[in-house]
């Protein structure tokens, strides 16, 4: 099947935001997508924009059965490293069910690793559930490390109350 990878425009934000809630399905967690595609407009395309996202469409003649050509997308964003340097953070990876196994996923990797390495970075991170092993399997095979397994690192978050509490309590100058 013919493809193409792309960076992502303004215009394909409905777009991302129909498959950022695929994802989200996918992974048992519909209701927590509080995004809007106007909130990714504004946040990706703006002087600095917060995140990247690259794109996987397809010919209209292999549109999706519900009419779709956008049907993958890499969205990731850059972050730094006091031990190495510059990083590139993968924030999703997403390809519908009906257009795995073509490569899409693959490409869209390699293409996000190519802008890292176009950039500079020394790595390429990102997180997965535990129970994901499909994707798990799928990084693993790529060459990525399990840093869970390996190093015994924790990925940590504050959000919601406790990062308003973890705000409150910042010292401030007068």
């Amino acid at each position: 099947m013919k493809f193409k990878i792309r960076t992502a425009k303004r215009e394909d934000c409905k777009e991302i935001w129909r498959l950022i809630k695929e994802l989200a399905v996918y992974v048992n967690e519909p209701e927590e997508v509080k995004i809007s595609h106007e909130e990714l407009e504004r946040d990706g395309f703006c002087q600095n924009p917060f995140y990247e996202c690259l794109v996987a469409e397809v010919a209209e003649e292999n549109k999706s059965k519900e009419g779709f050509t956008v049907v993958g997308y890499a969205l990731y964003f850059y972050t730094y490293s006091t031990w190495m340097g510059r990083t590139l953070y993968l924030e999703d990876l997403y390809v519908m069910p009906e257009f795995r196994g073509n490569g899409i996923g693959k490409s869209l990797l390699s293409s996000v690793a190519k802008v890292g390495k176009d950039k500079q970075c020394t790595r390429l991170q990102l997180s997965v559930l535990d129970w994901n092993t499909p994707a798990r399997d799928f990084y693993a095979a790529k060459g990525a490390l399990d840093l869970t397994e390996s190093e015994g690192w924790h990925f940590i978050r504050f959000h919601g109350q406790s990062l308003d509490n973890l705000a409150s309590g910042a010292a401030t100058n007068p």
